[in-house]
């Protein structure tokens, strides 16, 4: 890995984004738990699991890349509070990994469960082809469940970087 390179910084900036979600998921809602129970199709995680998910795979990915012992801070998913306190306390476990921490072995094999599988994969793969898209995969089901429930979201509010006029849409009546 780049040496210079701190991957816990990306999953800080996306987790701030999951902040935001939340946060404007419970607005819609009123602050009503019930729409944490929404799923996008039946059998899959509920919105609080994928909110959690997402979250606690920034530390899978970032605590064993610096040679920690995976942490979890998600205490209570069965409320907005909780699931917001989770992941900043994610934030702030994160900011107290320095860079030096991921400075290992590039051969080092980081070894994990996914689903009834063990993983075992040298550090770059494990980031780039199972931490990350498992990352952005639960995130964005956040987000796909949120707007399947007609929370009023856009893409800036998944990435920080795309700016729409209120009530923009690309597709045409």
């Amino acid at each position: 890995m780049d040496t210079n390179n701190n991957p816990s910084e990306n999953f800080i900036y996306y987790l701030e984004r999951l902040l935001n979600l939340v946060d404007k998921i419970s607005r819609f809602s009123n602050h009503n738990p019930d729409i944490l129970n929404a799923c996008l199709i039946a059998d899959m995680l509920p919105l609080n699991s994928q909110i959690a998910t997402s979250t606690n795979f920034a530390l899978r990915a970032c605590c064993p890349l610096a040679g920690r012992a995976v942490v979890s801070f998600m205490q209570n998913t069965s409320s907005f509070e909780g699931l917001t306190q989770g992941i900043r306390d994610t934030i702030d476990y994160l900011k107290t990994i320095s860079a030096e921490e991921f400075n290992r072995p590039n051969d080092e094999v980081l070894r994990e469960r996914a689903g009834f599988t063990e993983v075992a994969l040298p550090r770059e793969k494990f980031l780039h082809a199972y931490a990350l898209p498992n990352f952005y995969f639960h995130l964005s089901m956040v987000y796909a469940i949120a707007r399947s429930h007609g929370v009023p979201l856009s893409k800036g509010d998944f990435d920080g970087y795309h700016i729409y006029p209120e009530g923009f849409s690309f597709v045409t009546k």
